[in-house]
């Protein structure tokens, strides 16, 4: 039985983010399985506890994931307008 265990945030994802969860992991592994897969598959949203993870030693809170992607340096404008 295909089986996939996604942990996120707790509170961060709504029912229809977790719904397109389940649906697009069951579509890979129909994929890669074939359709005989379908009725097996088994998909568990967990959330975990803010706070409750950490990433290259430091602790990862929800507030740190909702920050806005940091942008690199942009070039200016060499169109001279």
């Amino acid at each position: 039985m295909p089986f996939a265990n996604l942990k996120v945030p707790a509170g961060l994802l709504s029912a229809e983010e977790k719904q397109r969860l389940v649906t697009g992991v069951t579509e890979l592994y129909v994929e890669t399985f074939g359709e005989r897969a379908r009725p097996n598959t088994m998909v568990l949203v967990e959330e975990v506890t803010d706070g409750g993870w950490g990433v290259a030693g430091q602790v990862l809170t929800r507030a740190m994931l909702q920050q806005p992607d940091e942008q690199p340096d942009q070039k200016p404008d060499s169109s001279g307008g």
